[in-house]
């Protein structure tokens, strides 16, 4: 059964627009805030009761900013980049269950829809680069490419886990599939990889390297002001935000709440969508954390972990999830889609991989 807002469709990309952009105002405040505790400061202050009106503030500022354009760009491709980086964003909301009613369009395929599209906006940033014609620009760009054709690899490889445990591309049936118990306990190493090519997709630090002031001025932004700069931001953040919700319906149990069978459709999806919001919130809370703590990785070092360390251990999950699928013995079923020997061996598989990985990396730092 396809459940669906019941909105005729205009409507429902219109709601969801409106709270796509209501989203990253509030993240942006909550960036701030974050990160001035985590540096011992109070963050913005002024503007509005401890600063709640600061992102509202941006906002205005920004529509009213001059729109300059550089001589020397390509007016065509750099006018149409910052679309081309927002828009395959913004269509990512359409397909996240936010609970098993509340979703834009309920598709058989939207976990393949949610992939492909996560991948598109890197066609704005090239744009960009390019129809800057600045050096910086472009060098930006052409980072932000080979970035997310690193990690687009092992992303796709712990996302196959998922379909391979719970048979479907539907998120809706994923989620319905982690009633008993969310994905992440027989994941827990594509849960590691797909959060940190999430993060690499997203451009968040440690992997901020397109965009880092101190080497590339800013990256494939460096020419844009006004509107076109804020729908760049626009998208980054509701990028993040798409990126936490996608972890919590693959691996965290979506909208389903323990121990709260029985109660009417009202409350039971009053209570999902809560549960679903304060999960994604909690991730979105762990992306600014590292961004307040962690330093930026040089680009060899983001290349080399990928290839080297990445893509050999989500082709080993993905090979673990398929044997535990075939060998798994013929005892009563933990979960409706893998059987309890199953899923032992793909949790221990995982924790032996990572304490391999550790031990490599120990070693190399000793004989460095």
């Amino acid at each position: 059964m396809n459940l669906t807002i019941p909105f005729d469709p205009a409507i429902r990309i219109l709601i969801l627009a409106a709270v796509v952009f209501n989203v990253v105002l509030i993240l942006t405040y909550a960036e701030r805030k974050v990160l001035g505790h985590i540096q011992q400061r109070l963050g913005p202050m002024r503007t509005g009761f401890h600063g709640i009106l600061q992102a509202p503030a941006d906002a205005v500022k920004l529509m009213f900013k001059e729109d300059l354009t550089p001589n020397s760009a390509d007016r065509l491709v750099y006018q149409l980049a910052p679309f081309l980086v927002f828009v395959p964003i913004f269509m990512m909301f359409i397909t996240i269950p936010i609970t098993a009613t509340l979703v834009v369009q309920n598709l058989d395929l939207g976990l393949f829809y949610l992939v492909a599209f996560s991948s598109l906006h890197i066609v704005g940033l090239l744009m960009a680069g390019w129809g800057s014609n600045n050096k910086y620009a472009l060098l930006g760009g052409a980072r932000s490419a080979a970035q997310l054709i690193s990690y687009e690899l092992p992303l796709a490889f712990a996302v196959m886990g998922v379909v391979l445990l719970t048979g479907t591309l539907n998120l809706t049936t994923i989620v319905h599939n982690q009633a008993l118990v969310p994905l992440i306990v027989l994941q827990p190493l594509g849960f590691v990889i797909f959060l940190i090519t999430s993060l690499a997709e997203m451009g968040r630090t440690p992997f901020d390297i397109p965009m880092a002031e101190s080497e590339v001025v800013g990256g494939p932004w460096v020419e844009y002001s006004g509107m076109r700069w804020a729908i760049f931001f626009l998208g980054e953040y509701a990028s993040l935000f798409a990126s936490c919700a996608l972890i919590v319906v693959l691996y965290l149990g979506g909208w389903m709440v323990p121990f709260a069978g029985g109660l009417d459709p009202i409350t039971s999806t009053v209570l999902g969508a809560a549960w679903f919001l304060s999960k994604t919130m909690l991730l979105v809370f762990f992306v600014f954390w590292l961004r307040g703590t962690l330093p930026r990785l040089r680009i060899d070092q983001l290349m080399a972990f990928a290839w080297k360390m990445l893509i050999p251990f989500s082709f080993l999950n993905l090979i673990l999830t398929a044997w535990a699928l075939v060998y798994g013995d013929e005892l009563p079923s933990l979960l409706p889609f893998i059987h309890p020997a199953g899923s032992w061996l793909i949790v221990a598989g995982s924790v032996a991989t990572v304490m391999f990985a550790y031990a490599v990396h120990r070693q190399t730092r000793r004989t460095a």
